[in-house]
C-alpha cells in the first residue's frame, strides 16, 4: 500500500515555490528541514537522526559538502578517474569528448548515437539516437543554460558546487531502441544492502526494490514508483556488481552506485549521494528506520 504522504498540498506547494529562494539565502539548514518536512511530513531530526532519509540529509548538509572525494566522485568527469584508480577502468563507458564549450564540439566527428551529460549535475543530459535528428541549435540551448548554472546550489546539494560545469560525450550503449535496465546499488558504511532496477526507461518504466540477496524489498518503493509485474531476472555478473559497488563505495558513510550489464559484463554509470536529496517518501515507513539502522554517520 502506498504510502498516504504521497498526497500534495497545492496551495503549500505554491508558497513553497515563492519564497524557496529567500529562505535558501538565509539558510540552507531551515530550507532542508523546511523541504523535508513539506515533502516527506516528517519533522527533520538533524541532533539525533535515526531514519534512513534523515541520516541523508545530514550528509547533504554537514558531511559531503567538506568531502573532496564526495565531489569529485558526484562529477561525470571526475569519477571516471576515480573508478579507473579503483581498477575498473575497463567498465567506463567509452568517451568520446569532454568540452568546457558547445560551440568546441565537432559534430561530425561523432557516431550517429551518443550521449551528452552535463558534467555537474544530475538529469542534464541529452540522448542521440540517431545524429541527425538533433537540434543542434535546441542542445546548444539547453547547454549553454546548464553550464552557467551552480547545480549544488540549486539543490542545496553543496557536494555538487565545485565540480567543474562541462559536457561529455558518451558512447550508446546497448540497443538504441530499447534503453539498458540499470542497477542501481545502495552501498551502506561500505555494505552492499540493496537495490533497484529500472526497467522500461523510456517505455514503460518501472522501479523494483530489492534485497542484496535479489529477494522483494516492496517497504522501500518510494515516491510512488511503480515497480515491475514481475522480478527482474539477476544478471549472471551480479556478484561481481556487488564487489564492485562496495569497492567503489568504501571511502564513504553512504552512497547509490548504478551499473549495467551488457553481454555478462558490467558498466558503471554514476555514484550519488544523496538520491533524490533525500526527501524520500517510503511505502512503508517503518522501513526508513530499518534503513536508518544501516547507516553509521562519522562525526561532523
Amino acid at each position: 500500500m502506498r504510502n498516504k504522504n504521497l498526497k500534495e498540498n497545492k496551495l503549500k506547494r505554491l508558497v513553497g515555490v515563492m519564497s524557496r529562494r529567500i529562505i535558501k539565502a538565509i539558510s540552507k539548514t531551515a530550507y532542508v528541514k523546511l523541504q523535508y518536512k513539506y515533502i516527506t511530513h516528517h519533522k527533520l531530526n538533524l541532533k539525533n537522526p535515526t531514519r534512513y532519509t534523515e541520516k541523508l540529509q545530514v550528509l547533504r548538509l554537514f558531511v559531503y559538502p567538506k568531502d573532496k572525494e564526495a565531489s569529485r566522485c558526484a562529477g561525470r568527469v571526475g569519477v571516471r578517474d576515480y573508478v579507473a584508480e579503483k581498477g575498473y577502468k575497463d567498465s567506463l563507458i567509452p568517451c568520446l569528448g569532454i568540452y568546457d564549450h558547445f560551440d568546441d564540439i565537432d559534430f561530425a566527428s561523432l557516431p550517429n548515437s551518443f550521449v551528452m551529460k552535463a558534467s555537474h549535475a544530475s538529469g542534464w543530459n541529452i540522448l542521440v539516437r540517431n545524429k541527425a535528428d538533433l537540434n543542434i541549435e535546441e542542445a546548444k540551448r539547453k547547454f549553454d543554460k546548464w553550464l552557467k548554472k551552480d547545480y549544488g546550489k540549486m539543490t542545496v546539494e553543496p557536494h555538487y558546487s565545485p565540480i567543474k560545469p562541462q559536457i561529455i560525450i558518451e558512447q550508446f550503449m546497448g540497443d538504441i531502441h530499447h534503453l539498458l535496465t540499470e542497477y542501481k546499488i545502495h552501498v551502506f558504511n561500505g555494505k552492499a544492502k540493496n537495490l533497484y532496477v529500472v526497467t522500461g526507461r523510456g517505455e514503460d518504466i518501472r522501479y523494483t526494490e530489492l534485497h542484496i540477496d535479489w529477494t522483494p524489498f516492496d517497504g522501500s518503493q518510494f515516491n510512488g514508483w511503480k515497480k515491475a509485474d514481475t522480478i527482474p531476472p539477476k544478471p549472471s555478473c551480479f556478484a561481481e556488481m556487488v564487489k564492485m559497488a562496495e569497492t567503489l563505495a568504501s571511502p564513504f558513510p553512504f552512497v547509490r552506485v548504478d551499473l549495467y550489464e551488457i553481454e555478462g559484463k558490467n558498466y558503471f554509470s554514476e555514484m550519488t549521494f544523496t538520491p533524490a536529496k533525500g526527501t524520500l517518501i517510503l511505502d512503508d515507513d517503518k522501513v526508513d528506520f530499518e534503513m536508518g539502522e544501516w547507516l553509521t554517520l562519522p562525526k561532523y
